[in-house]
């Protein structure tokens, strides 16, 4: 017996040791679920703390009244029996009603915070999410925006997620800015958030995918409503044309080496839906869902060999010349 109440204890601690590592990890650049900056994650996390006191609390008064029994009904002789409370009729209330009144207070708490969650504003900025292995496609159908692995939102505002699975299960989940939410093949999930604070956010594919789940990053900038719009503004914009004559043969090697079949330019021949939208490609930070920041090293090393750089890819590995990679970097750094 004392045992099994000494492991429960050691489980205790090393559980609240737990939390105050991830309490620290909300201080550090790691995401943290404990480190809101939406309406949307402080909800959950609010509850998160109520609870944890509400347990905390419960667990202090059981230990306290355990400790409170051992010491006060402790054997003084070898063959005395202690006093027997079987049959005590307040004792039995006591510890029926004040279980049931936790609970009651716990689900209430649980309600009002899930009504809030389900409540999408009226304002919101409407964001289409699709998860494929193992990236994820991001459009905004009001705006007519298209863009990959990359979302911006604007500060203060609402956004209202549709999320989808083109293949298998997926899991959206930005920790500082709301809480997992699945993406189901022949389902569509919502959910919203309002973030509020500026910055850029890292997101993870949280439901094992695949080879490369781990490899399924998100990036999410928040930003000012005027910066926002700068940047619908020029997502929507045509792709750039090329000015080099290296840039030029780039955007010849599009079509020669097949990268039209997978992927979308506008304003060109490649209008392919598999594969990434690259109109604008050069305006995001990093390229292989967050694997590698992008620059034309990274561009060159990935169309090289995708699936050594993120295994299970199915980006084919082309047997593409020195020439044609600085071809295709060259243009692909210019679409802005």
């Amino acid at each position: 017996m004392l045992s099994s109440h000494a492991n429960l204890i050691t489980k205790f601690w090393l559980g609240l040791a737990g939390l105050g590592i991830m309490a620290l990890a909300g201080c550090a650049p790691a995401p943290s679920a404990l480190a809101p900056a939406s309406d949307h994650a402080a909800l959950i996390a609010n509850l998160f703390f109520i609870l944890f006191a509400i347990a905390v609390v419960v667990f202090v008064v059981v230990e306290a009244l355990l400790f409170y029994a051992v010491m006060r009904f402790r054997r003084k002789k070898a063959d005395e029996i202690p006093e027997q409370v079987h049959g005590n009729p307040k004792f039995e209330i006591a510890w029926t009603a004040v279980p049931a009144i936790v609970l009651a207070i716990i689900f209430v708490l649980t309600w009002q915070t899930l009504n809030a969650l389900a409540a999408v504003p009226a304002d919101a900025v409407k964001i289409q999410v699709t998860g494929h292995q193992w990236w994820w496609q991001v459009e905004y159908p009001d705006l007519g925006v298209v863009t990959a692995n990359e979302i911006h939102l604007p500060l203060n505002q609402a956004a209202a997620f549709t999320l989808q699975a083109a293949d298998v299960i997926h899991s959206f989940w930005v920790p500082e800015l709301g809480g997992k939410m699945d993406l189901i093949p022949g389902h569509s999930n919502r959910m919203w958030i309002r973030p509020t604070q500026i910055g850029a956010y890292h997101g993870q594919c949280a439901e094992f995918c695949g080879t490369s789940h781990a490899n399924m990053r998100l990036a999410v900038v928040v930003e000012t409503t005027e910066q926002f719009n700068a940047w619908v503004a020029q997502q929507k914009s045509p792709a750039a044309a090329p000015t080099t004559d290296l840039a030029k043969r780039g955007a010849e090697e599009i079509t020669k080496a097949g990268c039209q079949a997978c992927h979308t330019i506008n304003g060109t021949t490649a209008q392919g839906k598999v594969g990434p939208n690259l109109t604008h490609v050069a305006s995001r930070k990093q390229i292989a869902a967050g694997l590698l920041d992008f620059d034309a090293d990274n561009v060159r090393l990935w169309i090289s060999d995708p699936p050594a750089i993120k295994p299970g890819a199915t980006m084919p590995k082309l047997p593409l010349t020195p020439d044609q990679l600085d071809a295709l970097a060259a243009y692909l750094t210019t679409l802005k």
